[in-house]
This record gives C-alpha cells, sequence and structure tokens, in this order.
C-alpha cells in the first residue's frame, strides 16, 4: 500500500516513540540523529520530567541545548533541572535564546543562573540585556564566524573549521581589522571556492551593509528587508563587531513590529498573549478606554446639544448610527492605508500631498454613490413603511444621503492627516488607533448629521 503523501508528517511523535521504544543509549542517539531539534523538542514537552533529565542527559549539553531552544515555554522546563545544569543548557545556547529563556524567569532565578554561566557566556548576555527592547541590539546574537583580514585563504579556511565547531551561522564570514573594528564581509562559497593563491583581500566586500547597535528596530527594519541577506553585522559607536542581526531575528523583529502596530490599532498600550495575567492585561487596556471615555461623553454632550432637534422631529435619530457607523468605517479604511504606506519609507511632501487628495477623491467617490443610494432606498422605506408622504420621505432620505457624504468626504481626511501628522511629530502613526479615528468621525458625523437635519429639513423645509 502507497503512503499517503497528502498526509503531514508527525515527526515529534515519532521522537516520542523512539525515546520510549527501549532502545539501547547508542542506538537510539543515532536514531535521534535523524530528527530536527524542533521534532525533539516537540516529543520532550509530552515526556514526564524524568524522561526529559534523561534525555538531556543522553544528548549532552550542546544538544541538549539546541532543543531547549525550540520549547515552547523552555523555562518551565529549565526549572525541573538542578541550577548548574540550567546553566550548563544555557551556556550552550546562542546568548539571544538564552536571554529568551532567562526573561521568561524570576528576577531571583535569572541573577543566580547569570552568576553560575561561564565568563564569556555571562559577558555575551549582560551586552545584549543592555539594550531597551526597542533597539537592534537587543535582537542581536553571537553566533557568527570572525577572522583578521591579513588571513590567507588557507588560515582563513582553517579559521572557519575551527569556529564551525560552536558557530553554525556560517553562510557570511565577518572580517575585522587589526583593532577589531568592522572591516567586511566575505561570502562562504567564494571562500570554498577560491584558489590558494588568491588573495583574501580581494573577496572580501567591504562596502557589506550594516545597522548600528542603538538603532530602533522600527527605523531600519525596511533596510533589513531590503537586503534580504542571511545576516548583517552589528556595529558599536567606534565601529567594532558587536553581533549580526540573523534573517530569523529580522522576522521576529518584523513580528513583534506588527504585533504591536496591531495592538495600537485596536486601542492597546502593548501586545497582549494567552498567558497573561488580568491585571497586566487591564492595565495595558486601560489608558486608551479612558481616553475614549472622555471623547466619547464629548460626543454625546454634543449629541446633546441636538436635543431640541430630536425632539421635533424624532424620526432622524432613527439613521444616526447608520452615518456614524460609515464615518468610522471610512476613517479607518484611510487609517489603514495610510500606515501601511508610511511603513515603507519616508514619504516627500509630494507623495504625501497626493495620498491625501486619493484618499479625498475615494472618500468623495464612495460618498456619492452610497449617498444616492441611502436616498433612493430610505426614501422608499419611509413611504412603506412608515407610510409617509413623497416629498417629506425624499427630504428625510435626501439629508441622510447628503449628510453621509460629507461625513464619509471629512473621515477619509482625518483618517490619512492624523497618521501624518502623528508621524511628521516623530510619534508611531500606530497611534491613530482605529477607536480613536473612529471616536473623533463620530463627533464629525454628529455635527454634520444633525446640523443638516436642522438646517435642511426644520428651518428651511419646515417638517417640523
Amino acid at each position: 500500500m502507497e503512503p499517503d503523501i497528502r498526509k503531514e508528517p508527525n515527526f515529534a511523535t515519532e521522537v516520542l516513540e523512539l525515546i520510549r521504544s527501549g532502545l539501547p543509549k547508542q542506538q537510539l542517539l543515532d536514531r535521534l540523529s535523524d530528527y530536527h531539534e524542533n521534532d525533539i523538542a516537540g516529543a520532550a514537552e509530552q515526556l514526564t520530567a524524568e524522561e526529559r533529565k534523561a534525555l538531556y542527559h543522553l544528548l549532552g549539553a550542546e544538544q541538549a541545548a539546541e532543543v531547549f531552544s525550540y520549547l515552547e515555554q523552555p523555562a518551565r522546563f529549565l526549572q525541573e533541572l538542578e541550577p548548574e545544569c540550567s546553566a550548563r543548557l544555557l551556556a550552550g545556547m546562542d546568548a539571544d535564546d538564552a536571554i529568551d529563556v532567562l526573561e521568561q524567569l524570576q528576577e531571583e532565578d535569572r541573577q543566580k543562573l547569570v552568576q553560575l554561566l561561564d565568563h564569556q557566556s555571562r559577558s555575551d548576555i549582560q551586552r545584549i540585556l543592555s539594550y531597551a527592547e526597542d533597539e537592534i541590539g537587543s535582537h542581536m546574537t553571537n553566533n557568527y564566524i570572525v577572522i583578521q583580514h591579513t588571513l590567507s585563504i588557507r588560515q582563513a579556511m582553517r579559521e572557519l573549521i575551527r569556529q564551525a565547531g560552536e558557530h553554525d551561522n556560517i553562510s557570511t564570514l565577518y572580517v575585522v581589522d587589526a583593532t577589531e573594528r568592522f572591516y567586511g564581509a566575505l561570502d562562504l562559497k567564494d571562500l570554498i571556492t577560491a584558489r590558494e593563491d588568491d588573495q583574501l583581500e580581494d573577496l572580501i566586500v567591504t562596502s557589506f551593509p550594516y545597522v548600528w547597535d542603538h538603532e530602533k528596530v522600527s527605523e531600519c527594519i525596511e533596510q533589513l528587508k531590503d537586503y534580504a541577506e542571511d545576516s548583517i553585522p552589528v556595529l558599536g559607536s567606534d565601529h567594532h563587531l558587536l553581533g549580526v542581526i540573523t534573517a530569523q531575528d529580522i522576522v521576529e523583529a518584523v513580528d513583534e513590529e506588527m504585533g504591536e502596530d496591531y495592538a495600537k490599532l485596536a486601542g492597546l498600550s502593548a501586545e497582549e498573549d494567552l498567558q497573561e495575567r488580568t491585571r497586566d492585561s487591564m492595565r495595558k487596556r486601560l489608558p486608551w478606554l479612558l481616553l475614549l471615555l472622555f471623547l466619547g461623553m464629548g460626543v454625546s454632550s454634543v449629541v446633546g446639544i441636538f436635543e431640541n432637534v430630536v425632539a421635533v422631529l424624532p424620526i432622524a435619530i432613527c439613521f444616526q448610527s447608520l452615518v456614524l457607523d460609515m464615518a468610522g468605517n471610512v476613517g479607518t479604511q484611510s487609517l489603514a492605508v495610510t500606515i501601511r504606506v508610511l511603513m515603507d519609507g519616508d514619504l516627500q511632501a509630494k507623495q504625501k500631498a497626493s495620498l491625501v487628495g486619493k484618499e479625498i477623491k475615494v472618500g468623495f467617490a464612495n460618498g456619492v454613490f452610497l449617498g444616492v443610494l441611502a436616498f433612493l432606498v430610505l426614501g422608499v422605506y419611509l413611504i412603506l413603511g412608515k407610510h409617509g408622504q413623497f416629498a417629506t420621505a425624499f427630504a428625510i432620505s435626501g439629508c441622510v444621503g447628503i449628510s453621509l457624504l460629507i461625513a464619509m468626504l471629512i473621515s477619509s481626511m482625518v483618517g490619512t492627516l492624523v497618521p501624518l501628522l502623528f508621524a511628521q511629530l516623530r510619534i508611531d502613526p500606530a497611534v491613530a488607533s482605529g477607536p480613536l479615528i473612529t471616536t473623533i468621525n463620530d463627533l464629525v458625523a454628529v455635527i454634520s448629521y444633525y446640523g443638516l437635519v436642522w438646517l435642511l429639513l426644520i428651518r428651511l423645509l419646515h417638517l417640523a
């Protein structure tokens, strides 16, 4: 019977069965070497604490550290081990992976483990921890190969082989000068294919892209994405090579940046996760909710100003939510488009004017279409459903249609201009969140709608 190629393989289950098969240790170790560390980690999460300890002992500190890097909640499993064993595992990880684990621990446990690390591992970890979370330095890793620019081809190959035992990020070799300042980069393929009598200097790309350690992730994320390199060096202010940021680090940085922007668009002060405590979630949500509460009070106060309009023409309130909802929807659409455009890079004044002009045209065109549609549909509804007179019904629906046009036009402008203004003031435009734009547009829609009802239906047409 042929295997079903459409069925996805479950290697973690295979590893789990293998571990519990009772095979001799050496045979089991040979079989496990056929599987990726991620699959071994998936199986390890389903083992008992004693089985996990036996697995770590079987794999050895170096491979166990690789497995630990793929665990979903490594801190929980780390606490099953003795502190000395935990420290050995952390020392075997890349510094950035070790930090991810340490950040999940209590401060007291974290400090205890850091003190048990060897000098080099402790130094690497403390250096990365010294950076703020939004700085590139906090995402860099010490997993890279570095060589001197004065080496010969043969010497460079020996140095590569020596360091490859500790670092697996070898597709690009980084070159420094005698003072340890960044000199350039060398592609592994070029080194392998070079002749022994070739000069290493001829293979080094001295204009290789780099980033500064204190640069904000949000400010250089596009640069990192544009170069599409496996890794990019991170330099200090003295031009010394401090670490590299890998493609995986870039993906994680982009994911975090998008998560933060998504949180801000939803009216949160920071991203949330499933394991977060209720108190922490409240702390992230309350600041925006408090601001929106007072803005909502402002909208309600404006509605109160028009209470005489509602009193003499009660049917007007039936279509308030229609105008408000459409204004909010249009504003949020323009906000999303504007933030997406701003993410692609700095815009020139002409491009900003073009964006605003486009959004105004789109808002006006959609407003005309939906306004006419509302005029016809609501007019028929008032005649058939409310038994209204022809002239009165279409006067009211016409007022709603004009209000939709005005509200959608202004909302498009607000949804575009507010994030552009925030960007100009060096404030994250995502702060111009959906709830904020919606509340502002509610205010605009209320004023335009009830203002037109009062002016057209009451003052001019005397319908009440």
